[in-house]
């Protein structure tokens, strides 16, 4: 397949081989990582590859328990990192000024960035990979496993191996509903009942609605997943993280 292809073809993966990667195309994945796009070229993010299985199994219950994290060969950490940036500018007399949350969202979107042009080299290769959206939740704890410096905060993590199952494609809402031409185009009621007809009438997700023993869909996310509860804890917990790593500074000094 051609990279559009293996773009259009992506899924998660969460079962693997037993297998290794072999070194140089983990080498390369890691080589098409770096020449993401990056802001001034700072290229302020760095990447943990976790391959040591005891390492693993102490990032394991930081990610909920999901298997894949102790299963999958290499467990990709992606990290806004504006330490060694620092570092440079100070032996340099040139005063980093890099200890504020701008700069944090500056180097989280240069690891999404990078992780992304990851998973894209992975597949090319024939690897399964999935995205772990529990990184920012527990990463206190992830910082201390992986002995993270302060200016340092974990972003992403994906998993990469060859895949041990093929699964489906999982479903997308239609171009319409993410794409506005020029400017914000805004939803009404009907547009939104269109938009959400496909997703709400699957066997998949009535199922879900089903198991949750809720009314709809937008109840499992609101009331199950990703609850306001959960959401304010995570947020506190991540804010915190952020104060303590140096990126929260308001005051011009």
């Amino acid at each position: 397949m051609n990279a559009l292809e293996n773009i259009l073809a992506h899924r998660s993966i969460r079962k693997y081989k037993a297998d290794s990667i072999p070194e140089n195309i983990l080498t390369s994945i890691l080589e098409a990582g770096i020449r993401a796009a990056t802001t001034g070229n700072m290229q302020v993010y760095s990447i943990i590859a976790t391959r040591d299985q005891e390492v693993k199994n102490q990032l394991l219950p930081l990610h909920f328990g999901q298997k894949m994290i102790a299963e999958a060969p290499v467990v990709l950490t992606f990290c806004a990192d504006f330490n060694r940036f620092n570092q440079w500018c100070e032996l340099r007399n040139a005063g980093p000024g890099y200890d504020n949350f701008l700069s944090f969202m500056t180097a989280a979107i240069d690891a999404l960035l990078v992780a992304q042009n990851c998973v894209v080299a992975a597949e090319h290769y024939g690897l399964g990979t999935c995205y772990l959206g529990t990184t920012t939740y527990m990463s206190e704890k992830i910082i201390e496993v992986l002995n993270l410096p302060k200016g340092v905060v974990p972003i992403t993590t994906v998993t990469i191996g060859y895949p041990n199952e093929t699964p489906g494609l999982t479903d997308r809402l239609p171009l319409d509903a993410v794409v506005h031409y020029d400017k914000y185009n805004h939803f009404d009621a009907t547009r939104i009942e269109r938009l959400y007809a496909a997703k709400e009438s699957s066997e998949e997700y009535q199922k879900f609605v089903s198991d949750s023993q809720v009314d709809n869909l937008a109840q499992v996310f609101t009331q199950k997943r990703y609850t306001k509860k959960d959401n304010v804890a995570f947020s506190k917990s991540l804010l915190a993280v952020l104060q303590k790593q140096g990126f929260m500074n308001n005051d011009l000094e």
